[in-house]
């Protein structure tokens, strides 16, 4: 009998040491809490990595599992980040670490010594969360529930490119669309707007137009490049969005958030109304912005 229990044992103490040294997934583990949504955290991530670590995404399953790659000198550390949403303002952040080159020299040194993994490791992500806490004073976005988006026409011009982008986007086009209205005449009736038309939430990519809303005439001139539209009324779920608008689109994550949080099946394709004119400056958390997220025709 105390054969077999110690070969049991040594059996056990084999498998767990296999485990520990060639299968475990990751050399090292962190984790911490943030105080804001899995968006904010998703998208600051990867500004992080790409400004400081030359780093790039390897996979994003979904918005909160993310695979990154930095890069350290000669060494190559990939970052495997878990989000999991606490409540709407607080989210968990697992962030599991391997240095293949160094991998299986890291588990044997990490019972024993405090490696070099684990000191960079516990910086990084320090730095991380100041980054990540710099960036969530700076805006505000509050969801403010179910409303009527209403009815409008609009000239616009279409555009595609990388989400973080889409103000720089409009901004080169802004000139060029509001020569267009001054020239031929055509009566504003509103303030500018972004109708989001496909969101690609894994890449960050998105197509959009940017509009703006005119009085609709029998006679509209026609143009190569600017068009118009009519939309009409819709529900949507509706947010309040304060600060720059490059990063409106923390607006955006905010309310799918809440839309799956209370079981509400929304076409994530935003319209965002820019209520501001940010070429003349002030508090940028002054700036305010509509966000409405269409629900899908089943909640219509």
């Amino acid at each position: 009998m105390k054969k077999k229990a110690l070969f049991g044992f040594v059996g056990t103490l084999v498998f767990l040491l296999s485990w520990y040294l060639f299968i475990k997934p990751s050399d090292y583990i962190v984790t911490f809490k943030a105080n804001t949504f899995p968006g904010a955290i998703n998208q600051t991530l990867k500004v992080w990595g790409k400004s400081n670590f030359s780093g790039k995404i390897l996979e994003q399953k979904d918005l909160l599992h993310v695979n990154q790659r930095l890069q350290f000198g000669d060494s190559v550390v990939d970052y495997e980040w878990t989000i999991t949403p606490i409540s709407d303002s607080t989210s968990s952040i697992r962030v599991s670490i391997t240095d293949e080159k160094n991998s299986l020299k890291n588990r044997i040194l990490i019972p024993f010594t405090n490696t070099i993994i684990e000191k960079r490791s516990k910086k990084n992500l320090l730095d991380y969360s100041a980054f990540l806490n710099n960036h969530i004073k700076k805006f505000k976005a509050k969801v403010e529930g179910e409303a009527e988006l209403p009815p409008s026409f609009c000239a616009y011009l279409p555009a595609k490119g990388i989400q973080s982008k889409k103000a720089f986007d409009m901004m080169r086009d802004f000139p060029y669309l509001s020569s267009f209205i001054e020239e031929n005449d055509l009566k504003l009736v509103g303030t500018p707007f972004v109708e989001i038309t496909n969101w690609n939430i894994v890449t960050d990519s998105i197509s959009f137009n940017f509009c703006y809303p005119i009085q609709k005439t029998d006679s509209l001139p026609e143009h190569r490049e600017i068009k118009f539209k009519e939309y009409s009324s819709r529900k949507a779920i509706k947010a309040i969005y304060k600060g720059n608008y490059s990063t409106s689109d923390r607006a955006w994550y905010r309310i799918l958030t809440y839309a799956e949080k209370n079981g509400i099946a929304v076409d994530p394709n935003p319209i965002e109304v820019f209520l501001d004119n940010p070429s003349l400056g002030g508090n940028e958390l002054e700036w305010q912005a509509e966000i409405y997220m269409p629900l899908k025709n089943g909640d219509e």
